[in-house]
């Protein structure tokens, strides 16, 4: 479920939560580790090639994200806070340098009597930049999809 927050960042920030029939520790194995996240991550009909990938505050994860209909995404993840069990942030961008449309991304792992609910906060530039990639790239279905394809393959991990 998306949300929009009451914060003061409320008009650039888009949130997302979901529940999943996982432990915790499981799923975050299954954002940090290379050969889980190949599985799941992106939209329904997406598949990427990940270039590198280095999850420790300060490293990269570059990744190109491939549409069914033939169109290559470039994309860089740079984390600034990696606290297993709990939480992931990091800056995600198109690999270019002060990218316009780069986004702040929020991930916390919380434990509920052996699942996991997981918030996602992504923070943009501006609410003109959050309702360019809700419009354009549908970012909201896209996250939505994104956690469906994770709990599929949560499911496939325990």
């Amino acid at each position: 479920m998306a949300t929009k927050n009451d914060s003061a960042t409320a008009t650039r920030e888009l949130v997302i939560h979901r529940t999943f029939d996982a432990p915790r520790e499981l799923v975050f194995k299954a954002w940090t580790e290379p050969e889980y996240l190949i599985k799941w991550w992106g939209p329904k009909g997406f598949t990427n090639t990940f270039h590198e990938i280095d999850v420790r505050p300060g490293g990269i994860w570059r990744y190109t994200m491939h549409s069914a209909e033939g169109q290559d995404f470039e994309n860089r993840i740079t984390y600034s806070a990696v606290e297993p069990p709990y939480r992931l942030a990091y800056l995600h961008d198109s690999g270019i340098d002060n990218d316009p449309d780069r986004f702040e991304v929020d991930v916390h792992f919380e434990e509920q009597e052996g699942k996991t609910h997981l918030t996602m906060r992504s923070i943009f530039l501006s609410a003109a930049v959050l309702e360019k990639v809700v419009r354009e790239y549908g970012a909201v279905e896209g996250a939505n999809q994104t956690l469906d394809k994770l709990e599929a393959a949560l499911a496939t991990m325990q």
